[in-house]
């Protein structure tokens, strides 16, 4: 069990690294919106903290890469235009304050990957 568990974390450490390369590409070359792409970065790197030091569990670090990946969406939706708008700004900050509140819960709270 704990053999699984571990390479369950694993996996997701490995798979949450690749994302957070990906993600910092674009800032790399001159996104539109960069600041939004580093915050996406930086949440990433504290998710993936999460799954190395054992604060997250499969099932939160699942949950938690569904949402950075549901912000990335939705940024993508706002640039297909070429502007952004003020409104769709708000609406990412307001995703990315409520993902960075919900990987903070998570890593804080009782559950671990190693069920202790």
């Amino acid at each position: 069990m704990k053999l699984s568990l571990t390479l369950a974390t694993a996996t997701f450490a490995l798979l949450s690294a690749a994302a957070t390369a990906q993600a910092a590409e674009p800032a790399a070359s001159g996104a539109k919106m960069p600041r939004v792409e580093r915050r996406e970065a930086k949440q990433e790197a504290r998710i993936d903290q999460g799954v190395a030091s054992g604060q997250l569990n499969a099932r939160e670090t699942q949950r938690l890469e569904r949402e950075q990946k549901h912000i990335a969406t939705a940024e993508t939706k706002a640039e297909a235009d070429g502007k952004v708008t003020n409104k769709e700004r708000a609406h990412l900050s307001h995703m990315q304050n409520k993902a960075s509140r919900d990987i903070r819960r998570e890593k804080h709270d009782a559950q671990t990957a190693t069920g202790k």
